[in-house]
């Protein structure tokens, strides 16, 4: 019975809000980012970097002071305004390749301590800390967690009804995406989507595992001074409407091997077959791709190991760690390790055979991308999933709806 509860949200005025929302810091590139802060006065990422005003780079609690500091000034010359009502948001994104409608709400700190809100990664206590200490100087979150749950009719059916009336606001984007917002005020409308959701037996983090952990951690710091710090702003979507993208992988070195003694090594638990130019793509779990001195090798582990596989094991990731990464290619720690790289779907094999080429890695293991079924099972089981086995969208703007504590 998940409780989440509508808020006051701060949003861009309908002139200056495809000027102002930014997509997540981490995606831009030094000349990127720089051209952005240079050419928009309006964008989001004035806020997110403080010192640009100064021109020089700002760290720590320093920052975060700036921070709340840019933040108000925009509140004080009017692109930012908080609304008058409380609002569930109803949100629709188009892209030239996908669509989805979510809910925009307040979720519940004790409904992550208590698990009803469920996990797949494990977070770390110093990145913790720090997006706490962040949220607290800077009092306001402008990016959601992405929480998923199991596809209900009844929501579908709330929500198709509020998309029937023309949206508060929609603008398109230098990205080629189209975005749409309805507030949802009306108390009824409000109560209804409120019951909906506490029929539900659980929510599932897609994405931002960091974020609320931190969030739990900052209401507990607070304790009641304020009943905005017992929740978090997160997007809620339907399961059916999330897109998993794979991770690859890309390794240095063979651990001291030579490309025969590996793929000897590899027969034990695969079979494998070479491709040659052929751009492999797995088309099923526990199948791999994988790029060696250029050429492309299919790897099927083999049928009589499906039986022992654990739930864990069950994840391809985890899989490729354990019959290859470890004990043959001598990666023990996938977080810290220099030797491995990832990069996610998006990227496509065709990038990982190129810096296979360019030698800057030796070989490259392209995966089956994880399914939202094996998430849950992970989830469900209270296990973890290894650093980087999914890549989600979709990926929400920063500054699209502020929820302030």
């Amino acid at each position: 019975m998940p409780t989440i509860k509508p808020f006051k949200g701060v949003r861009a005025t309908a002139d200056k809000v495809a000027h102002v929302i930014s997509r997540t810091y981490q995606d831009y590139g030094k000349k990127e980012l720089k051209a952005q802060l240079k050419y928009n006065p309006y964008s989001f990422l004035q806020i997110l970097n403080p010192g640009y005003k100064f021109n020089q780079e700002i760290t720590g609690l320093d920052r975060y002071s700036l921070v709340r500091n840019r933040y108000l000034e925009f509140k004080e010359e009017g692109y930012l305004v908080e609304d008058e009502k409380a609002a569930f948001y109803i949100y629709e994104n188009i892209d030239p390749h996908h669509s989805y409608t979510g809910i925009i709400a307040g979720t519940s700190t004790d409904d992550y301590l208590n698990n009803k809100i469920k996990k797949h990664e494990d977070t770390l206590s110093l990145k913790e800390n720090l997006f706490k200490n962040y949220l607290k100087a800077a009092g306001f979150n402008a990016e959601p967690v992405l929480l998923t749950y199991e596809d209900r009719s009844e929501i579908n059916q709330l929500i198709a009804e509020v998309k029937t009336t023309a949206p508060d606001q929609h603008f398109s984007t230098t990205d080629f995406n189209s975005h749409k917002i309805w507030p949802v005020t009306n108390p009824q409308l409000i109560e209804k989507i409120e019951k909906e959701f506490k029929e539900l037996s659980q929510l599932y983090i897609a994405d931002g595992h960091h974020r609320s952990a931190s969030s739990s951690l900052l209401a507990q710091e607070m304790g009641d001074k304020k009943e905005s710090y017992k929740f978090f702003m997160s997007l809620l979507i339907a399961e059916s409407q999330l897109n998993i993208y794979e991770f690859n992988r890309q390794i240095k070195d063979l651990n001291g091997l030579n490309k025969q003694e590996f793929l000897m090594k590899l027969d034990q638990h695969f079979r494998i077959q070479n491709r040659g130019l052929e751009l492999y793509r797995p088309s099923k779990k526990h199948h791999f791709s994988m790029y060696l001195d250029g050429e492309f090798y299919s790897l099927y582990l083999r049928k009589g190991l499906l039986k022992e596989l654990t739930p864990l094991q069950d994840l391809d990731p985890q899989l490729l760690y354990d019959l290859i990464l470890d004990p043959i290619l001598g990666i023990k720690d996938l977080r810290t390790d220099s030797r491995i790289q990832y990069s996610y779907g998006k990227h496509d094999l065709m990038h990982m055979k190129e810096r296979v080429d360019k030698r800057e890695f030796k070989v490259g293991f392209g995966l089956f991308p994880t399914t939202v079924e094996q998430m849950k099972s992970i989830a469900d089981a209270d296990l973890r999933m290894p650093p980087k086995s999914t890549y989600i969208r979709p990926k929400l703007p920063s500054g699209l709806i502020i929820y302030e504590f």
